[in-house]
This record gives C-alpha cells, sequence and structure tokens, in this order.
C-alpha cells in the first residue's frame, strides 16, 4: 500500500525559510504528478505546487518566487522550500501524488503544521 510521509513543517517567524519533504512508499512505480496543497483554518483545501515527474511546474499565484518545489523520482520524494514567509501562509500543508502505474490514483499525506509568525 501506498503511503506519503511528510517531514519539516514546524514554526517560523515572518520572512524565514522551511523545507518540506514527502516520501512515497509501497510502490516501486515514479509517481506521476506529486505535489503540496494546503489548508488553513475555515478554509477550503488548496493548491500549492505541484511538479510531474518530468520536472514541469505548477505554483498558486500566491507563492510564486517564494517557494520552490522540486523532486527526486529516485526516491520518489518531493520537497518543498518556502522562502519569504508570510503569516498567511500558516497552515496545514499536505502532500500529494497521483499514480502513473495504474494511473490516476490518489494519495495523501498525514499533513504538516506550518505555523508563521508576524
Amino acid at each position: 500500500q501506498v503511503r506519503l510521509v511528510e517531514s519539516g513543517g514546524g514554526l517560523v517567524q515572518a520572512g524565514g525559510s522551511l523545507r518540506l519533504s514527502c516520501a512515497a512508499s509501497g510502490t516501486i512505480f515514479i509517481m506521476n504528478v506529486m505535489g503540496w496543497y494546503r489548508q488553513a483554518p475555515g478554509t477550503e483545501r488548496e493548491l500549492v505546487a505541484t511538479i510531474t515527474s518530468g520536472g514541469t511546474t505548477n505554483y498558486a499565484e500566491s507563492v510564486k518566487g517564494r517557494f520552490t518545489v522540486s523532486r527526486d523520482n529516485a526516491k520518489n520524494t518531493v520537497y518543498l522550500q518556502m522562502n519569504s514567509l508570510k503569516a498567511e501562509d500558516t497552515a496545514v500543508y499536505y502532500c500529494q501524488a497521483i499514480s502513473a502505474r495504474p494511473p490516476g490514483l490518489r494519495y495523501w499525506g498525514q499533513g504538516t503544521q506550518v505555523t508563521v509568525s508576524s
């Protein structure tokens, strides 16, 4: 069974940086798309950034220029480097992966809290 295990959340001051990691286990196949979503209290879960196995990236407008998504296909791991953090980035960050074999299965991590103090 595929599992996504996240790490790297925490408390940081505004303007600081954090790096999130998410490793997929339980499969020998490279995930098609991996990425990050976030959910703040009282809001819906929203896209932060995604990256395909070929390296094509997609970002929410609110994080462009501040966040960088990357991945290591050999490790089936996706990263999110977050710089110039703002209070409004505070949320639970969830890793998502979409399988290639079989295609289209979605998996979620358990979530990691990111808190930015102003």
